[in-house]
């Protein structure tokens, strides 16, 4: 972990001061621990797209690096929580400030836990042309196309306190059971009181990085079947139940393994429910939302994405359409739930459609693949198609 040059700014400070040596010597090991506990990635002036000095609410890109940095606030606000870090102490403000967003209000955890892991941002635009004291102008007036609401959600944290919390509800994916917990319920209600409050639901955005992204995706699945349609920014969404095939070099082996997948998930669905009707349809109410999916080549969380999209249009393509269709819809685990009576929801990763960005840039190992800087930093290698499937 790196020091940052605000760390040794900060130090400075220390070592010139005046004080009694005891307290001198307190505050010293204080400002050491708070050294040593921050990272540059941490620090927005250090790490964050402050190379967005003016931005197009037109620009994808833009909407994209925008939406990033505020889930990383949600995840540098937790550690300031964590760390006591408050006032001019508090690193997170400049993560959504930098953009004239304001924090309306942190999203908790039940009481037991008491984590933050997920925040209610408002646009507030300034009013006057000229640059503002973060050097940021004003092409950022609010438009059509910008948002007055960002209901953002962080990922895992690995912090010796959250990193239980957080694994329970990564097995709770796995269970399908996401949709049952308290983290779930309280980001549904802050959804749809925002939602109340804007009037409008193109003016309210979702965000969400790994686990927080999969929180949004199931909100905006939950919106979309009520006909409430919300622009939706999922980084690193976890593919459950599918090995990083994405590694596979040879194109027809892929092809076969998927092919057989999709003719086994179509039977076991046409088994265990031969009276399959539309209603049934578990992307029933969902064909119109089209959220946008940013996934790492290198991810073998997320990269599953890539070929299940791709997959469809091939199974399209050879004439195996009808097969297709019935398999993307249904995973092989809820199906043999479904089939020994047990209580089971659609798949939560599973969807239609959606605007589907790839990076395809190398990435030196996992962490870099699945993190969220990737998101704003310039110069990467992106791919970007949309996805529409009914």
């Amino acid at each position: 972990m790196m020091m940052s040059n605000i760390c040794v700014g900060y130090f400075h400070g220390v070592f010139d001061s005046s004080g009694k040596e005891k307290g001198y010597i307190k505050s010293k090991l204080r400002e050491q621990r708070w050294c040593q506990m921050v990272s540059d990635k941490h620090l927005f002036y250090v790490s964050g797209p402050t190379h967005l000095t003016s931005i197009d609410w037109k620009n994808s890109d833009h909407q994209r690096s925008v939406a990033a940095s505020l889930i990383q606030g949600v995840k540098v606000i937790e550690l300031d929580r964590q760390e006591k870090r408050e006032g001019s102490e508090a690193l997170a403000p400049p993560w959504w400030e930098f953009f004239h967003f304001k924090l309306l209000r942190p999203l908790v955890d039940d009481a037991r836990c008491g984590s933050i892991f997920g925040a209610i941002y408002e646009f507030k635009p300034p009013h006057a042309p000229p640059l503002s004291s973060f050097g940021t102008k004003h092409s950022l007036l609010e438009d059509e196309n910008s948002p007055h609401y960002v209901i953002a959600f962080r990922g895992t944290l690995t912090t010796y306190d959250l990193v239980s919390r957080d694994l329970n509800l990564s097995l709770k994916l796995i269970k399908n059971g996401l949709h049952k917990t308290s983290r779930f319920k309280t980001a549904m209600q802050a959804i749809q009181a925002t939602v109340g409050e804007a009037g409008d639901s193109s003016s309210v955005w979702l965000a969400g990085h790994s686990m927080g992204s999969v929180l949004a995706m199931l909100a905006g699945k939950t919106m979309a079947k009520d006909g409430i349609l919300l622009k939706s920014f999922l980084f690193n969404q976890p593919f459950v139940f599918v090995a990083p095939m994405e590694r596979i070099k040879q194109e027809n082996i892929k092809l076969g393994i998927r092919f057989a997948r999709s003719v086994f998930t179509a039977g076991l669905a046409k088994a265990v429910n031969p009276t399959w009707s539309e209603h049934e349809d578990p992307f029933f109410g969902l064909y119109e939302w089209v959220p946008s999916v940013f996934v790492n080549q290198g991810d073998d969380f997320c990269s599953g994405y890539i070929g299940y999209f791709e997959h469809r249009k091939k199974m399209v393509e050879i004439g195996a359409g009808g097969i297709e269709r019935l398999a993307t819809q249904n995973s092989i685990g809820s199906l043999l739930r479904y089939a020994i009576g047990k209580e089971t929801e659609p798949p939560m990763h599973l969807i239609p459609c959606a605007k589907l960005t790839v990076n395809l840039t190398p990435s030196r190992n996992f962490k870099e693949a699945h993190g969220i800087r990737q998101w704003w930093l310039e110069n990467q290698h992106l791919q970007s198609e949309t996805y529409r499937y009914r």
